[in-house]
């Protein structure tokens, strides 16, 4: 990697640092990308806040690869230090908010992309700067996708320590009612709506679904939050929850949802079936590129916009480490950030399509 690519490329993450992009509200940084593609003679797209830029020499009889990462960020946690929009650039570490999720990715893949557009190669890249990824909003890639040509596969850039994560778990939220009936409670008259939660609450706890993933493992339920009752001597009638339910790739949010409804007693609601799990195959290109390169396979417990790539495989490998995203302090390592762009590189050089 050129010393000249690499500190334009640091300049471009301190810039997105330094720009605010909290998620629903990152059309600054939109702008500031399409600002940064304009001024090397690449037109951009912009739809809702996406920003989306194709090769220079695109050919329909070609591949299309799609290189995605993402420009919102969360909201600043507690207990920063320093200012989370100010980066700090010292010993080898860039810190400041998204420098970690994903700023160092996106600025690693936008590189990668600028490498290839000058080069005849055997595949088109499509790069989509995505945003409202940390909320899985609908005006993100979701409403990307269906404007794109035919993708071949995707590579969803995330912190993964530049390991191949093949198998990405989904996400189903579940709203669930427990119904009894109200009374007097130094009577017998009532039914209790707590104690019938707690049935199924506990099938919740323990059941286990047969089919598990070599990568992600069992199926994920976890119940988060619990209201009822509304005074010491009432029995309450209603009794809500709320269920986390990480799925793996061996059912859709639809089966499972179907599956818990046949088991439990109480009424239940799916917030979205949107947000499957996703896999790629080892023996595919992308994967086997990777494998030559030495670089680890593994599944991820954490969602991405790979969740919207339906109708294609894809891949999530990023630098840096998904354990400091949402932190305070967030930072991503300088040498994390060159790994990134180096390997990201290889990996597209070596594919054998």
């Amino acid at each position: 990697m050129q010393t000249e690519s690499f500190e334009q490329a640091k300049k471009l993450l301190i810039s997105l640092i330094e720009t605010f992009s909290i998620s629903r509200q990152e059309s600054a940084t939109a702008e500031l990308l399409c600002n940064f593609f304009k001024k090397r003679g690449i037109e951009a797209q912009r739809i809702e806040n996406n920003v989306v830029v194709r090769s220079k020499n695109f050919d329909e009889s070609k591949p299309t690869i799609l290189l995605n990462s993402h420009h919102d960020t969360v909201k600043p946690s507690d207990g920063w230090l320093s200012d989370p929009f100010n980066a700090i650039s010292d010993g080898g570490k860039i810190i400041g908010l998204g420098s970690n999720d994903a700023g160092a990715s996106l600025v690693s893949l936008i590189f990668t992309f600028l490498h290839f557009n000058e080069l005849e190669s055997p595949f088109n890249l499509i790069l989509v700067a995505s945003a409202e990824e940390e909320v899985s909003g609908k005006n993100g890639l979701e409403c990307v996708i269906p404007t794109l040509p035919e993708i071949s596969f995707g590579i969803v850039g995330e912190p993964t320590g530049m390991r191949m994560a093949i198998a990405e778990k989904g996400l189903m939220v579940l709203d669930c009612k427990a119904m009894g009936k109200s009374g007097h409670a130094a009577h017998s008259n009532g039914i209790n709506a707590i104690y019938k939660a707690i049935e199924d609450i506990n099938w919740f706890r323990t059941y286990q679904f047969p089919k598990t993933s070599e990568y992600l493992g069992s199926v994920k339920m976890s119940v988060t939050v619990i209201n009822a009752g509304t005074q010491h001597n009432v029995i309450p009638g209603e009794c809500t929850f709320v269920v986390d339910v990480r799925s793996n790739e061996m059912y859709t949010n639809q089966e499972l949802f179907d599956i818990i409804n046949q088991s439990v007693q109480c009424e239940i609601q799916a917030r979205s079936f949107r947000l499957n799990s996703s896999s790629i195959p080892t023996n595919h290109p992308l994967v086997q590129s990777g494998l030559t390169l030495g670089l680890e396979m593994f599944g991820s417990p954490t969602l991405s916009d790979q969740v919207f790539m339906t109708t294609f495989p894809s891949m999530k490998i990023g630098p840096g480490d998904t354990l400091r995203s949402h932190t305070a302090n967030e930072y991503i390592f300088e040498a994390e950030l060159q790994q990134g762009m180096e390997m990201y590189i290889k990996l597209l050089e070596n594919l054998k399509l």
